[in-house]
């Protein structure tokens, strides 16, 4: 057996990648899916489309390789976090849509529990902030009002998951009702430092407990694909939420390490070892990937929108027609206009938690056009990234041990906007430091599949995994201390003005 099969679900769309025995990739294949918004603020997908699109790319990726499916050792599974699916478990139906990450539909709940004192016991179980982005206000609001959910939960005829648990269910055709430990850790029921479901919080947001999966580590046996699926049973052997697999796939092993993911939104997380180190600076505390039962803790900010925000330019203002058309655009940008754009379309994350704001422009004047539309969605994106940078830092640099490294000597990114060239010397020139494109930019996936071949018995542990990576290329910032300054200001300014309103 010579390959693994990598399994990222994401927001937008499902991809399939088959990596060989090097770890090189042999085929791809995806799909987009339609996004949902029933009202200001709500954002859901058809659980339907999530599996079909899922297995529908896993087929075409090994016919377009033309590989036997004896050849595929095992599955690796990478998915979108935080989004919420509820299903019966004899039949496997959904009885809503899923709740996606990006909803703010709870903002009104959280608001109420921190208002009752509550956020405190949260943060210190799960490391997470009261915030609609996580999946337990979700499941909390499906229980609420889908009729008789509550009931026949606690009955137990209904199964919560994120979006890893329900493909591991329909890909075992309901044999496995499991996680792992990042994508529960992101639950905002999860016990981080005891590793369990806390009934503390499941209590307090009435969720029955015989609904949620077991938990394993992320290299663990999560079950067997159907044989009528690829042509044989097929092991899951790699589970983690798709921030935690692209630190895995930048062999982000050592604390102090640091990733940015570019994708639908824009995910910086910083490995922190074998402790959590509580945030000063309303940064996430999560778990960065778990072997052996032994979690490695990670600061984490999230960004709610970032090629997102490029994706609105294409579909919502029609000023583009593909992504790649905003560098040209952003070159040819005028440089006397500044425009700020927070594109707070659905709230602001980390730093910042505002779940009620929305985005923003500021500068216009009467020439500007797609082009600085294009510059300021682009670098709406390096002004967040150094909002995350500056927090993490504070933090990391007043919890380290002595003799460990400090955060934010060079940072290392990935997704699909890291592929543009100017977005990521903005970035550098922004956050004053290098920053290092990997030539493996599918790092989602190949964290998914490393997890997965290394359980096989395929690919090596996790040393030898690091020495795998290599630079493609490295943005050394160009801005003088002054002038970057003043342009991080505009923007904090520009942030304060949006959260005003």
């Amino acid at each position: 057996m010579t390959h693994i099969l990598a399994i990222d679900q994401g927001t937008t769309s499902s991809r399939a990648i088959l990596f060989d025995a090097q770890m090189k990739i042999a085929a791809v294949a995806q799909e987009e899916f339609p996004q949902i918004y029933p009202r200001s603020g709500w954002v859901e997908h058809d659980p339907a489309d999530l599996w079909s699109t899922t297995a529908g790319v896993c087929r075409q990726v090994i016919e377009r390789a033309g590989l036997p499916a004896s050849q595929i050792a095992a599955i690796g599974i990478t998915n979108q976090r935080e989004t919420t699916l509820v299903w019966e478990k004899d039949t496997g139906r959904p009885v809503c849509n899923a709740i996606v990450w990006q909803d703010r539909r709870t903002a009104e709940f959280c608001r109420h529990v921190r208002e009752d004192g509550q956020e405190q016991l949260i943060v210190e179980k799960t490391g997470l902030l009261m915030d609609p982005y996580f999946s337990a206000t979700k499941l909390k609001w499906i229980l609420d009002h889908v009729e008789g959910a509550r009931a026949r939960a606690r009955d137990g005829a209904l199964l919560f998951g994120t979006v890893d648990t329900y493909l591991i269910w329909r890909m075992t055709g309901g044999a496995a009702h499991v996680t792992d430990a990042t994508n529960a850790a992101r639950t905002l029921l999860y016990d981080i430092r005891k590793g369990r479901w806390s009934s503390t919080i499941c209590k307090l947001f009435d969720i029955p407990m015989q609904m949620l999966p077991e938990v394993r580590d992320c290299a663990a046996e999560f079950g067997m694909a159907r044989g009528d699926l690829f042509g044989r049973e097929i092991p899951i052997l790699g589970v983690a939420g798709d921030q935690q697999a692209a630190t895995l796939g930048q062999a982000c092993f050592s604390p102090g390490m640091l990733k940015s993911t570019y994708g639908t939104g824009c995910f910086a997380l910083l490995n922190t070892g074998a402790e959590p180190v509580v945030s000063k600076n309303r940064l996430l505390t999560t778990i960065a990937y778990q072997f052996d039962g032994k979690p490695t803790y990670a600061l984490e900010g999230s960004i709610f929108i970032a090629g997102a925000v490029v994706q609105w330019l294409r579909d919502g203002l029609k000023v583009i027609r593909e992504a790649r058309e905003t560098q040209a655009l952003a070159e040819a940008a005028d440089p006397t206009q500044q425009l700020i754009m927070v594109p707070a379309f659905t709230g602001l994350g980390a730093p910042y938690w505002n779940a009620e704001c929305r985005g923003a422009i500021y500068g216009l004047t009467r020439n500007s056009g797609p082009a600085e539309f294009a510059r300021a969605a682009l670098e709406s994106v390096g002004f967040q990234t150094r909002d995350l940078l500056e927090a993490m830092a504070a933090d990391w640099n007043g919890a380290r041990a002595e003799g460990e490294g400090g955060a934010g000597a060079v940072l290392r990114v990935d997704g699909g906007m890291s592929a543009s060239d100017w977005g990521m010397q903005f970035l550098a020139d922004i956050i004053g430091a290098p920053v290092d494109r990997p030539e493996v930019l599918e790092t989602t996936a190949l964290g998914a599949a490393w997890l997965a071949g290394m359980k096989a018995g395929l690919y090596p542990h996790a040393e030898g995994f690091a020495q795998t990576w290599r630079l493609e290329r490295r943005f050394e910032p160009g801005l003088d201390h002054g002038a970057r300054d003043a342009r991080y200001a505009r923007w904090r300014k520009a942030v304060a003005a949006t959260m005003s309103v």
